[in-house]
């Protein structure tokens, strides 16, 4: 009777360098099927999942690479034939590897899918209407609102400070213009989620301009009387010395 301290070990060594050199060259082969899905889907990352008539495998690919390969077959557990975590066990990579060629077949066949895909889309498109037009007339009015805009500026910088801002209604709605020194910041309609007819960041739409352009008369009206009352007043105040 031996206790089997004298038994030689087989080394495992060079089972382990095959498993490892097969799994290189499944990953480099999988990574350009997943640089080939990476250009058709249009995307950085994504995967895709192909049915054989041994099972499944799901291709999963980040930046044109391979983020994992998974085969689940119909009978037994599924295996990570390349991942970024460990290598498969030689005999689960053997049992995959055995279905791989029908795996590249049927991305083969899923690529081929889309043949004559585009033969009936035309490529002849309609002309394109320029904005031309409707942008000068855009810019012309909103550079008369920023006059106007700048006026009021002044006009308040003289009597109010170097900033602030100047609220009223207008049929029912608020229009707030906020002036720093001179120059109108903002011209704003309806209240914090309104509509900008004059910002540092950009003309309104045309749309929203001609929605609100025909109340400027009435909202620079509203000025005018508010400038008016506070000449009243002044002229109320009276001073005598002693």
């Amino acid at each position: 009777m031996t206790d089997g301290l004298e038994t030689d070990v087989e080394g495992a060594g060079e089972i382990a360098e095959r498993r490892d050199a097969l799994a290189d060259r499944v990953r480099a082969h999988a990574g350009e099927i997943a640089r080939e899905l990476a250009v058709l889907q249009g995307g950085d990352y994504g995967q895709e999942t192909f049915d054989t008539a041994s099972g499944r495998w799901t291709l999963k690919y980040d930046a044109g690479d391979v983020q994992y390969l998974r085969f689940d077959p119909k009978s037994g557990p599924e295996t990570y034939v390349v991942s970024s975590k460990h290598p498969p066990e030689p005999d689960a990579l053997e049992t995959a590897m055995a279905d791989y060629g029908a795996f590249v077949v049927a991305y083969n066949e899923y690529v081929r899918s889309f043949d004559g895909l585009f033969e009936a889309v035309p490529d002849d498109f309609p002309e394109i209407e320029s904005t031309a037009k409707l942008v000068a007339e855009r810019d012309r009015i909103v550079d008369r609102i920023r006059t106007v805009g700048d006026a009021m500026a002044g006009q308040l910088h003289r009597y109010d400070g170097e900033y602030g801002t100047y609220a009223t209604t207008v049929s029912g709605t608020r229009w707030e213009l906020k002036w720093d020194g001179d120059v109108a910041s903002y011209l704003r309609v309806g209240g914090s989620d309104g509509t900008y007819l004059l910002s540092q960041y950009g003309p309104p739409t045309a749309p929203d301009l001609r929605r609100f352009a025909d109340d400027v008369p009435a909202f620079v009206a509203a000025f005018n009387d508010y400038v008016d009352d506070l000449e009243a007043d002044l002229e109320a105040i009276t001073f005598e010395v002693g």
